[in-house]
C-alpha cells in the first residue's frame, strides 16, 4: 500500500510538468499544511485572511471546508472559496481539492514526511485550472518546539494565458506551551519561476508571530485554532497580513 501512495504521487508529478502553465500565488488565507494523517478523522475547516497591499488598498479571502481521513496515508479535503480583490465586491472565487500524502510513519523517522497535490477550479473559466503540488516536512527540534516546511510549486493548467511554475514555500515554528495556548511564528513565500527566481525586492516574502490553541467546547473534540501576523519583507510582499485557521474535528 506505501508503495502504491509513492507510485500515485510521483505519476501525479510527472503528468503535472507537460502542460501549459500561467504562474499564480497563494491567497490571502494561506495556511501551513501538515504532512499527518489519521484514518476517519473528519472535519469541518474554516480559513480566512485579510491583507494591506502596497499601495493602500485590501485583499480579502475566506475558505469553508469539508475533510476526510480515508485511509492512514491519504487526507482528502473540498473547500469553497470567497475573495475580495480591492475595490469590488466579494465574489465567489473557486472550489478546490486538496489532498495530503503521507509517507512515512508517523515518529519513526527524525523527519516525518508527505506529499500534497492540489486542484483548484477558478471561477473564471479563462484561468483554467490552478493547481500546486510538492513535499511536506514535519520534525520535533526538541520536546516542546515543533517545526514545519513545505516546498511548493503552483501552475495553471489549460487557461487562456500560458506561464511558468512558480515555486513557494511555507515554515512554521510552535512552541508547546500548553494545549490550550501555544505560540511561535510562520513564514510564506514565493520565489518566483523555480528555474528563474526573481530579484529579490521583487519576490513575495512574509513572516510573523504565531499563536494556536484549542478551545473546549463541551465535548471530546476541541475546536482547533491558529493566527498569524505577517509583515511583508520586499518590495514584492504586502505590508501586512492578517490570517486564521479554526477546525473541528469529529
Amino acid at each position: 500500500m506505501k508503495n502504491a501512495v509513492h507510485s500515485a504521487a510521483l505519476g501525479a508529478l510527472a503528468c503535472l510538468c507537460l502542460a501549459p502553465v500561467a504562474p499564480v500565488l497563494a491567497g490571502p488565507a494561506e495556511y501551513v499544511i501538515s504532512p499527518t494523517v489519521e484514518e476517519g478523522e473528519r472535519e469541518i475547516e474554516f480559513k480566512a485572511g485579510t491583507r494591506k497591499l502596497r499601495d493602500g488598498t485590501r485583499e480579502s479571502e475566506a475558505i469553508l471546508g469539508v475533510g476526510y481521513g480515508v485511509t492512514k496515508w491519504w487526507a482528502t479535503e473540498l473547500s469553497a472559496k470567497w475573495h475580495k480583490q480591492p475595490g469590488v465586491n466579494t465574489d465567489f472565487d473557486a472550489f478546490e481539492w486538496e489532498n495530503r500524502f503521507q509517507l512515512t510513519e508517523t515518529g519513526r523517522y527524525p523527519v516525518d514526511v508527505g506529499f500534497l497535490l492540489e486542484i483548484e477550479r477558478p471561477q473564471a473559466r479563462s484561468e483554467g485550472y490552478e493547481v500546486r503540488w510538492g513535499p511536506l516536512f514535519q520534525a520535533d527540534l526538541s520536546s516542546k518546539v515543533a517545526a514545519n516546511l513545505n516546498l511548493l510549486i503552483e501552475r495553471n493548467y489549460l487557461a487562456d494565458q500560458s506561464g511558468r511554475a512558480e515555486l513557494g514555500y511555507q515554515w512554521q515554528l510552535r512552541y508547546r506551551w500548553r494545549p490550550e495556548f501555544e505560540f511561535g511564528a510562520q513564514g510564506f513565500g514565493e520565489f518566483g519561476p523555480w528555474d528563474n527566481w526573481l530579484p529579490t525586492s521583487q519576490q513575495s516574502h512574509r513572516w510573523g508571530p504565531a499563536m494556536f490553541g484549542e478551545l473546549k467546547l463541551g465535548t471530546e473534540h476541541p475546536l482547533k485554532w491558529n493566527a498569524g501576523l505577517l509583515f511583508g519583507l520586499t518590495d514584492g510582499s504586502p505590508r501586512n497580513q492578517l490570517r486564521l485557521q479554526a477546525e473541528y474535528e469529529f
